[in-house]
């Protein structure tokens, strides 16, 4: 026997009434109400808009004297520098207040991996006009139809994050119906969740998604769940809900969202309470992400063994002072102090060094006599220093002395103690970077496992590589080579190159661990950090 929609719906108001009726009015009347109705589904809270988001803070393990980041995102490109495996993107679509943002962080709490990106249909409403935005108001426009999506820049905007790129998400405010100035930046996604009632309606969209879940729930829980929400949360009345419920969400499902059903891998019936479906999703993410794990570093201390130095290598003139600031800072009695100073001193004249290397272009300007000067200026918008932490950080003070006003980035790898693989944990980048000459600062570079992960981070924001320069103050041949093999167009500035990297990837005769011999730390035999300062 079948019910008729308008009966149910009709029930349902009547028994809302006569339950805040004899029980009082407010959220708990209504939760109440869920818990009759829907005596098998747990007590949720009011559903807000989601908002896209990432999980891009590992676990910290800290002590008194150092932060420990123990977990990170692994290499996801090659040896050649180019992308090597992509985000896996879960899709996640079923009908307005179904679970779908419940199953999403059921998924991020089970996966526990780092670096998984939330990104929500709700970012990419159109901007209403200012007739729709009327109708809005009057619960008289419909945003479960596909048109009030802006589907060309969600497709842009997920594939981007599919290969690793940097991409900026709008902040859509459901108040103006507008977006806001400021969009959010997302980057460096292991796993994309995407979520949206029309999540599997454009053609271009499931090209994207390497695993499709639907998410069914009763249609009267769903309403239920739409009352609460709206009445609670966004101020209207039970008539107004019903009416827009009536007229557009109900058969937009029908039309719309019901039918991609047939599309999805996985069908998930109660949502977030369904554990064995979960379960299942989160086997087949972690296979997946096992078969895409490579190698980098054991590839790049064996290649490139033998061949003549690149072309974009600039090695400061071996001067008398150069060599002798060497002798000083290579030597391990030197004291702290005494590697301190003429490690600053290195710094700067390799910083005056690499300044020689940006494209000038001829000023004329007048002198305090009246006369003209012919000289140049820097073509083009601005220069931004970016640090491989921790002991690339130790340069910014040379930088910043000799450019004024320069603007500082911050990117922390270090290296997993399991695999001996590079991995990025932190990454502070100032806005607009795709427009500025990048000098990119590293204590040491051995390997080059590093400092090829964060160019790599370089131009998945849109930096051009012939605008990067990579410094150092001292490489290993292999490390040399590995970078210029992948970015050719990279300009590679260091003040000495050694020839030799032992089995631990550490330079020979090399300098030591830099980080701690500056900052006076002495790191335990059995942890690891990255390529910065350790020789490798």
């Amino acid at each position: 026997y079948v019910i008729p929609l308008h009966v149910t719906t009709n029930l349902i108001v009547f028994n809302l009434h006569l339950f805040i009726y004899f029980c009082g009015s407010g959220e708990d009347s209504l939760d109440g109400l869920m818990r009759d109705r829907c005596p098998l589904t747990p007590s949720l809270s009011p559903r807000k808009r989601t908002t896209s988001q990432s999980k891009t803070e590992p676990p910290l393990l800290r002590t008194n004297k150092r932060t420990i980041y123990t977990a990170g995102r692994p290499p996801w490109y090659n040896v050649t520098g180019t992308t090597f495996k992509e985000a896996f993107v879960i899709g996640l679509c079923g009908g307005s207040a179904s679970g779908k943002t419940t199953v999403a962080n059921k998924i991020i709490e089970a996966l526990d991996v780092p670096w998984v990106v939330l990104l929500s249909m709700d970012s990419f409403y159109k901007v209403l006009s200012k007739e729709e935005q009327e109708l809005a108001a009057r619960n008289e426009y419909n945003f479960d139809h596909p048109d009030a999506f802006d589907f060309e820049l969600l497709v842009t905007v997920l594939r981007k994050l599919k290969k690793g790129k940097s991409i900026k998400v709008p902040v859509y405010d459901f108040t103006s119906h507008s977006r806001r100035k400021e969009w959010k930046t997302v980057y460096g996604a292991n796993v994309v969740i995407f979520e949206g009632i029309l999540a599997f309606a454009n053609k271009e969209l499931l090209k994207l998604l390497d695993m499709k879940v639907f998410v069914d729930t009763d249609s009267d829980i769903r309403l239920v769940r739409r009352l609460k929400r709206d009445i609670t949360n966004r101020g209207r009345d039970i008539a107004g809900v019903i009416k827009q419920y009536n007229k557009f969400v109900k058969p937009a499902f029908e039309q719309y969202i019901e039918p991609t059903v047939q599309v999805a891998d996985i069908v998930v019936p109660r949502g977030g309470e369904n554990f064995v479906a979960l379960d299942l999703i989160v086997q087949h993410v972690h296979s997946q992400l096992e078969k895409r794990e490579i190698t980098v570093r054991s590839a790049l201390a064996s290649a490139h063994q033998g061949q003549p130095l690149p072309k974009t290598l600039s090695v400061m003139e071996s001067t008398p002072q150069v060599r002798g600031m060497h002798t000083i800072i290579r030597n391990k009695e030197t004291s702290r102090d005494e590697f301190i100073f003429y490690s600053k001193r290195l710094m700067r004249l390799l910083i005056e060094h690499a300044l020689s290397f940006l494209p000038l272009k001829p000023v004329s300007v007048e002198t305090p006599q009246e006369t003209v000067y012919e000289g140049k200026r820097l073509s083009g918008k601005r220069i931004t220093g970016v640090s491989i932490l921790r002991a690339g950080e130790t340069m910014e003070q040379a930088l910043m002395a000799v450019c004024k006003d320069i603007r500082l980035g911050k990117i922390l790898i270090q290296t997993n103690h399991d695999t001996g693989e590079p991995e990025l944990h932190y990454l502070r980048l100032p806005k607009d970077i795709s427009e500025d000459y990048v000098i990119l600062m590293d204590s040491t570079v051995s390997t080059g496992a590093a400092a090829l992960m964060a160019v790599r981070v370089l131009l998945d924001h849109d930096v051009q590589e012939d605008k990067i320069f990579l410094l150092s103050l001292l490489m290993a041949e292999t490390g040399v080579h590995s970078v210029a093999y992948a970015f050719p167009n990279v300009r590679i500035i260091t003040t000495a190159v050694d020839k030799k990297v032992n089995d631990e990837f550490h330079i020979i005769p090399g300098i030591g661990n830099f980080g701690d011999r500056y900052f006076g730390t002495d790191a335990p035999s059995d942890w690891y950090e990255s390529d910065e300062g350790m020789d490798y």
